[in-house]
Parts: structure tokens; C-alpha cells; sequence
């Protein structure tokens, strides 16, 4: 019985990756028939879903006190594949599909980007692992995986619903592959990020909560086009969420080194 309690969280890890690999086939068509009729907005709300199903294992194995070192590898496995690759996939196969005249003159330089994103992410889970898991407890070093995955994966659809992919002349049909290059590095970035955590203003752990839901509603609802403002929404407060957390990281970059230094001792 004792063992049991570590099927819950690794339930949850299993539907994270089992979702990345979906979104991969979706993405790729490897269904073939099998395949919804916008195939690249299929691949992203896998990959939303994902977001949703990583951030419950963690929340799972508190719970019931089921932690582990296999947990958290086959996490960071999922991760990769989820939030790494699916996204990847994603942005590559939006290109050959909505531009392909223009992918076939600029194949080099997405094999380039898709390449940067895929190793920082796969970096990032590494260095999570073996240096930042114990170190810091209430801030991010660098940009977590799942966030990067969840903005790219969002900005794609958004400015296909826009017909942005029609015209590579304008600045906006570079936008994905530049947020997807900066993603990337901000993964293996030395840049602290808060993580939504219970703080001592009452107000301000509401107003997290809200906005959790909301997102959380949000994700669920990504894939239905008639549900207005869904992915504005995710990418107001992706964009927020990076500026200004980076923002507190860098003014108190100094005090949160302190801290974990003192924490250590």
C-alpha cells in the first residue's frame, strides 16, 4: 500500500508526456485521417494540456507525500518531450504549413532555431536537476520549460488566427521564430523568476488564485475558435508574467543569492 500513493503523481507525469507525444503525431500527421482539421492548433492544446497535467503531479505528490527521484526524472523526461520538442515540432511544422514557399527558402535557419530551443530546453532540465532543485526556493533560474512551451506554442495559433503567416514581408511573420530564439536562451538564462507561490499578502494570494483558475479554464477551452479572447489572454499574461518577473528577479538578484547561500548553511 505503502507504493500505491506514487501512482497518483506519476499518473499525471504519465498523461504529460503521453499529451507532448500526441501533440508531436498531431502536429507532424502522423495520424493521418486520424488528424483534427487544423492540425498545429491540435498540437498546442496538447501541449496547454500538458502545462495543466505538470503543474498537478507536483501538486499530487505533496499531497499524498509521494516524492522521488524517479519522479523527477520521469518529470524532466516529460518536460523535454512536452515542452521541448512539442513546441519545437509546432513551430517548425506552422512554418511548412502555413508558409511553404517561404520554408523552403529558409529551411537552414528553422533547423537553426528549432535546433537553439530543443537544446536549451533539454539544458535547462539538466541543470534543474543536478544544481537548481535544492538551491532555490521560491524563484526560477531561467525560464521554466513548460512557460516556453506554453508562449510559443499559444503564439502560433494566435497569429494564424490573424493571417500573419500570408504576408512574410511584415515584421510580425518573424515575431515566432524571435520569441522561440529568446525563449530558448532565457531556459538557460542566469535571470531569477518568482514562482506563484503562497505569500503573506492575503491579496496578493487571492489575486494568484484567480488568475490560476482562470488559466487553468483558459487552457481547457484553448482549442474551441468561438470562445473569444482565449489566447489573448495567455499571451497578455505569458508577457506579463516574463517582464515583470524578470524585472523583480534582476532588482533583487543580489538578496535572493544571499539567501539561498544562508539557506545552505
Amino acid at each position: 500500500m505503502g507504493k500505491l500513493r506514487f501512482v497518483l503523481p506519476n499518473t499525471f507525469t504519465s498523461l504529460n508526456f503521453l499529451l507532448g507525444v500526441f501533440s508531436i503525431c498531431w502536429t507532424t500527421g502522423a495520424f493521418g485521417s486520424f488528424s483534427a482539421a487544423d492540425p498545429i492548433r491540435m498540437g498546442a492544446y496538447f501541449v496547454i494540456l500538458s502545462a495543466l497535467f505538470d503543474k498537478l503531479d507536483g501538486f499530487a505528490a505533496r499531497l499524498v507525500n509521494a516524492s522521488s527521484e524517479f519522479g523527477a526524472q520521469f518529470d524532466s523526461l516529460a518536460d523535454l518531450i512536452a515542452f521541448g520538442l512539442a513546441p519545437a515540432f509546432g513551430f517548425f511544422f506552422a512554418y511548412k504549413t502555413y508558409a511553404p514557399e517561404w520554408f523552403q527558402n529558409h529551411g537552414l535557419l528553422m533547423v537553426i532555431a528549432l535546433a537553439i530551443y530543443v537544446l536549451c530546453a533539454a539544458m535547462r532540465l539538466a541543470k534543474y536537476n543536478a544544481c537548481d532543485c535544492d538551491t532555490y526556493h521560491h524563484h526560477f533560474s531561467g525560464l521554466p520549460s513548460t512557460f516556453a512551451g506554453m508562449v510559443n506554442a499559444t503564439l502560433i495559433v494566435f497569429l494564424k488566427s490573424k493571417g500573419t503567416f500570408d504576408d512574410p514581408s511584415t515584421f510580425i511573420f518573424w515575431l515566432p521564430i524571435i520569441v522561440f530564439v529568446i525563449t530558448g536562451f532565457l531556459m538557460v538564462s542566469p535571470l531569477f523568476l518568482p514562482k506563484l507561490q503562497p505569500r503573506k499578502n492575503k491579496p496578493f494570494n487571492i489575486f494568484q488564485i484567480v488568475l490560476i483558475l482562470l488559466t487553468y479554464v483558459a487552457g481547457l477551452l484553448f482549442y474551441n475558435e468561438k470562445v473569444p479572447y482565449i489566447l489573448e489572454y495567455l499571451l497578455v499574461l505569458g508577457t506579463s508574467y516574463m517582464v515583470i518577473g524578470f524585472g523583480v528577479g534582476i532588482i533583487y538578484r543580489k538578496q535572493i543569492i544571499e539567501e539561498a547561500k544562508a539557506a545552505k548553511k
